[in-house]
């Protein structure tokens, strides 16, 4: 028979906590994104610190939403191996998509692969995590409902890898994280809609409520751990101390030496090309020249004057 399945065991508490989580994972993500793209020389430090809150936060989202996950009113077990394995998958596939952003831009091309990587490779991990589980039957998932969160999961991460690579400031990035947690968030709990169980007879469940909080609890010190000491990292980043968060943080420029002015005593005069004394050209005496005149002219009456002469002026 089919069991009643409850993802609200615990009310709203275990909702709203995995969002919180999964907010701060992407708000860490982003700011570490958003510091790659300001250094250079530390570039892939942080790229994988962002890798690592983003992978964190998601996973720390489905197990704190999965404590209020019951069946017939009995709660469920992990194995351990498998739930580690699965984070283990959450961080690598979040870094692959990241990675590729963070290096390679936010064309269309480069963000749909990223994206479809990313988003994949998070379903994988719900599912793995879900694998994990003993819920006291059989599983069953309906398709097209599992399709649907893949989906969601996929535009979840491409929005997300957009973002952080398109999006610097900060209260930008704090608006984001908060889509990018209703995205993941609705991804877990559309895929956990596709879940129905199938029992035989009535569940007895062998491990009380308090066993099981205490496991899931050591299952997320580790991860929540990281993220605080991703969020400190952020916080007290010293190339960002003493410069804004929204512009960068130029150095000043050397000061401009003014050349030392030359003294007056050292100034001379250009000088200048001697010129040669002009030299008067010889001229004939004011006789000659007439008596030169005289001889050339033609007698009176004489029209056979020579042309050009001076008597013809």
């Amino acid at each position: 028979m089919t069991a009643d399945v409850s993802n609200f065991y615990y009310g709203a508490v275990t909702p709203i906590a995995a969002y919180v989580m999964a907010c701060l994972g992407a708000a860490l993500g982003l700011r570490c994104t958003t510091r790659s793209l300001r250094r250079t020389d530390r570039k892939a430090n942080w790229l994988l610190l962002g890798s690592v809150a983003i992978g964190c936060g998601i996973w720390t989202m489905h197990f704190i939403a999965m404590i209020g996950f019951s069946v017939g009113g009995a709660l469920v077990s992990y194995d351990s191996g498998l739930t580690l394995f699965s984070l283990a998958v959450a961080i690598a596939v979040v870094a692959v998509g990241v990675f590729l952003v963070g290096y390679r831009g936010a064309s269309r091309a480069n963000l749909a692969i990223a994206g479809t990587i990313t988003g994949v490779g998070v379903a994988v991990m719900h599912y793995l995590g879900m694998a994990a589980m003993d819920a006291h039957g059989f599983v069953q998932y309906d398709v097209m409902t599992v399709v649907l969160s893949v989906v969601i999961a996929v535009v979840a991460a491409t929005a997300a890898l957009w973002a952080a690579v398109s999006i610097q400031g900060l209260w930008s990035t704090l608006g984001a994280s908060l889509v990018m947690g209703v995205a993941v968030t609705g991804m877990h709990y559309t895929g956990m809609a596709a879940v129905s169980v199938h029992v035989d007879g009535v569940i007895e469940s062998s491990q009380s409520s308090t066993s099981l909080l205490g496991f899931l609890l050591l299952m997320l010190v580790g991860p929540f751990i990281v993220l605080l000491v991703a969020a400190v990292i952020v916080m007290f980043d010293p190339d960002m101390m003493g410069g804004s968060e929204e512009e960068p943080v130029y150095r000043s420029a050397p000061a401009y030496e003014v050349p030392q002015a030359f003294e007056v005593s050292q100034w001379q005069p250009r000088q200048q090309p001697q010129q040669q004394p002009y030299e008067a050209t010889q001229q004939q005496p004011y006789e000659a020249t007439q008596q030169h005149y005289a001889d050339t002219a033609a007698p009176a009456g004489d029209d056979s004057r020579p042309e050009g002469s001076y008597a013809s002026w």
